[in-house]
């Protein structure tokens, strides 16, 4: 019917004065159903309900109060201004309820909803009397809107979240009204039509329906919120077994105590933690419980914190175990009295005993040597600076004799061994502190008055025998004395004690020695000196003398051995003795090495390369670990024929790691270079090494001839040794042969070869030349 009368007046409701307004206007308000939040399907449906109990009855009204006096006027009249007028006011009533508080849109909703019902109602007046519309009525719902938009784009001034109450209670005021209109318009002679009993019907059924809707929809509710209410129940109570196991569980033993320390909670963890049962001590005051000692500790911590709300206090004590066993435990008291969810002092305490046990421990780790149990070096040092800063003060630093070629041949079991029995002794010596430096460095701390009565009884300690894996061993040591007399700082005492200590070390070892400043001027004069060896090595100011190797049988010389001699620009001549030891520690020998071989070699190549020229090799050169392929390139250089050279080294050579000095040898020797061993006799298992190196010569040891013509014994003993090298096919070689006495024993012994004064000294290479141009014999 509304399409058939829309087609009838259409032009009428589009011209009107009032319809650009409510069409317009129309657009506005149907925004705010968007502004609302997302509804279950429930709300959803109640408000659609709500919509057409809301339409319903306005088109009561309408009917009742509008439509029927214009028709009783005008039989024609058109429907379309009525049913816009219901629209409009229906859309505006029902953004209305969707009103939230908190949104920026609430006073734009409200003004714009008040404008669209006053713009309806004046248009439904109007209609009702057959005009067109007062003009001031759309000019007031204009500014109306107007002010909307202006307060919309001021926003409202913080009103609480949430929908309004109207969303409820809205649809039954509308009905409500519509009654009222109803009663009064009967009561005006108005007759009751078949259209508004239905719509009354309609309205009724609708009604019915949001209350049956509102009924699902509150038991919906109901069970959200239930089931709400039972998830966080679930999940406190999960929380609460989470934090009971927790404290159960927990490395420590937590407690809530009176003001007078009664235990009123006691997690169940102090059985695991301190073996009573959480039961026993409920209700117990914590100061009895714990002991007179601890009690009285804990009552005084506790007196701590009573008077401050969440004062902590924490603190060690040690509890008595349920074993008997007392252990260190901390504890820590906090003051929650005055919460109201504990109303207590909470006390955690834990077992620290192990964790201090453990500190202990690598404490003294960290201060102590793991092989001897001796202090190590930070302990001694802290020692030191605390005894010379009380006064008088004296240190030992010692260093044991031949240890190394213990430990290289009979292995790091023997010298561990070894070492653990020195340092019993030294503690046996009465020291105030002995500690192990590194090595077999040792360190002793004492006064000044019996530092040498101290040493005196080292010695005598180290002078018994050791016995090690069924071995009797001796193991002397040199011993250096300093005090704090002639020191500033423990520094300068350490450096002091290592001076003299050395001292006795080149001395021979076995003795004592008190430093005195004369040896840090000799220390000085060594540094200078090795300075200048340094420069020496690239100024040319290094010689070589060779002295010649003469056949005992036809005196003709056979070779030469290279001497090294420096020629200082200040000092002179240095002796070999000061300057070769200095680099050896330095290791400087390793480049002097070097140019030795290189410059014995070339020399021996411009005499011909007829004699055979003998080159030392020290300890350093050798550890090196590239000595054959210095030896190979040297003569590929200098053209020297390798079964001219002759390399001597001594037994200490060989004494280190024997299986890797055996791979370098073998090296030296697949060169072609012959090997000599020097010194023979003086050193250690010397016949062991005679079966296993691959050696060309022996060389006597010049203290062995220099005996012969006294003792029966010296002789035999050189004659065993040149049988020996015959035994092994090697050439011996007679060191140190100063008189012809000595010479005619050798020839008469069998020995091969020989070196000394009485043949003849170390020359220079010049003379050597004339020696050899002149056909020169040595002395016979």
């Amino acid at each position: 019917m509304g399409a058939r009368l829309r087609r009838r007046r259409a032009p009428e409701c589009l011209n009107c004065p009032a319809a650009g307004p409510i069409i317009s206007h129309m657009g506005v308000v149907s925004t705010a159903p968007a502004l609302a939040a997302r509804r279950s399907a429930l709300a959803r449906l109640r408000g659609l309900v709500d919509a057409l109990l809301i339409v319903t009855s306005l088109v009561v009204l309408c009917w009742n109060l509008v439509v029927q006096p214009a028709q009783a006027a005008d039989p024609l009249v058109s429907l379309a201004r009525p049913v816009a007028d219901v629209l409009l006011a229906s859309v505006a009533l029902i953004a209305l309820g969707r009103c939230r508080r908190g949104s920026s849109a609430v006073g734009v909703l409200a003004l714009t909803s008040a404008g669209a019902l006053l713009v309806a109602s004046a248009d439904a007046i109007a209609y009702q009397r057959g005009a067109d519309g007062p003009g001031w009525i759309p000019l007031g719902a204009a500014l109306l809107i107007v002010l909307a938009g202006a307060y919309g784009a001021r926003g409202p001034a913080g009103v609480p979240a949430g929908r309004l109450d109207i969303e409820l209670l809205l649809p039954y005021g509308v009905v409500v009204l519509t009654l009222l209109a109803g009663l009064f318009w009967i009561s005006s002679g108005g007759a009751p039509t078949a259209f508004g009993t239905w719509c009354r019907f309609l309205t009724i059924l609708l009604i019915v329906a949001r209350e049956g809707i509102l009924l699902a929809d509150n038991r919906r509710l109901a069970r959200g919120l239930e089931d709400r209410v039972a998830a966080r129940t679930a999940e406190r109570q999960v929380r609460e077994q989470r934090f009971r196991a927790l404290v159960e569980q927990s490395s420590d033993s937590l407690a809530i105590l009176e003001a007078d320390s009664t235990v009123r909670f006691q997690s169940s963890s102090i059985e695991r933690i301190f073996g009573y049962r959480a039961a026993d001590l409920t209700g117990m005051r914590l100061i009895d419980t714990a002991g007179h000692r601890a009690g009285v500790v804990i009552a005084a911590k506790i007196g701590e914190v009573l008077g401050t709300a969440g004062a902590t206090t924490t603190f060690e004590v040690t509890l008595r175990h349920a074993d008997g066993v007392h252990r260190l435990a901390e504890m820590t008291i906090t003051n929650l009295l005055g919460d109201p969810y504990v109303r207590g002092l909470v006390s955690n305490t834990r077992d620290i005993s192990e964790a201090t046990d453990l500190q202990d421990q690598l404490r003294h780790e960290a201060y102590h040597d793991a092989l001897t149990g001796l202090a190590n070096r930070a302990l001694f040092r802290e020692h030191l600076a605390a005894a010379m800063a009380r006064g008088d003060v004296a240190i030992l630093f010692l260093d044991l004799d031949g240890f190394k070629e213990i430990n290289d041949s009979l292995g790091h079991a023997a010298g561990d061994a070894l070492l653990v029995q020195v340092a019993d002794r030294l503690r046996a010596a009465g020291p105030d502190l002995v500690a192990r430096l590194g090595g077999d460095e040792f360190a002793l701390i004492t006064s000044t008055a019996s530092a040498a009565g101290t040493a005196a009884r080292i010695l005598a300690e180290l002078a018994v025998p050791f016995t090690v894996d069924g071995r009797g061993l001796h193991a002397g040591a040199g011993i250096g004395i300093a005090t704090s007399a002639d020191a500033t700082d423990i520094e300068q005492l350490q450096r002091n004690a290592d001076l003299a200590m050395y001292k006795s070390k080149d001395a021979g070892g076995g003795i004592v020695t008190a430093y005195h400043p004369s040896m840090h001027d000799a220390l000085v004069q060594r540094v200078s000196l090795a300075g200048d060896l340094r420069a020496a090595l690239l100024a040319d100011q290094l010689v070589l003398h060779y002295q010649p190797t003469a056949d005992l049988r036809t005196g003709e010389i056979v070779g030469f051995e290279a001497l090294v001699r420096w020629h200082h620009p200040t000092r002179g001549m240095v002796s070999p003795a000061d300057f070769i030891g200095l680099a050896e520690s330095t290791g400087l020998i390793v480049p002097l090495g070097r140019w030795v071989l290189t410059e014995a070699c070339r020399q021996a190549v411009a005499w011909g390369g007829a004699y055979k020229m003998a080159v030392n090799v020290s300890v350093r050169q050798f550890e090196a670990g590239d000595l054959a392929a210095t030896v190979a390139a040297v003569l590929a250089e200098t053209g020297m024929p390798p079964g001219k050279l002759v390399l001597e080294m001594t037994e200490s050579v060989l004494l280190t790691d024997t299986d890797e000095n055996l791979e370098r040898i073998v090296a030296l020797k697949s060169l072609g270079v012959l090997l000599a061993m020097d010194d023979f006799g003086t050193g250690y298992s010397s016949l062991a090494y005679l079966r296993r190196f691959p050696m060309d010569v022996l060389k006597i040891d010049r203290s062995f001839v220099e005996r012969l013509g006294g003792d029966p014994s010296d002789v035999a003993l050189v004659r065993t040794i040149i049988r020996l090298g015959a035994r092994f096919g090697m050439r011996t070689v007679a060191e140190g042969i100063e008189d012809a006495e000595q010479l005619a024993i050798l020839r008469d012994m069998g020995c091969d070869f020989g070196q000394g004064y009485f043949l003849s000294r170390p020359v220079a290479a010049a003379d050597v030349t004339e020696m050899l141009v002149g056909s020169f014999r040595l002395a016979s």
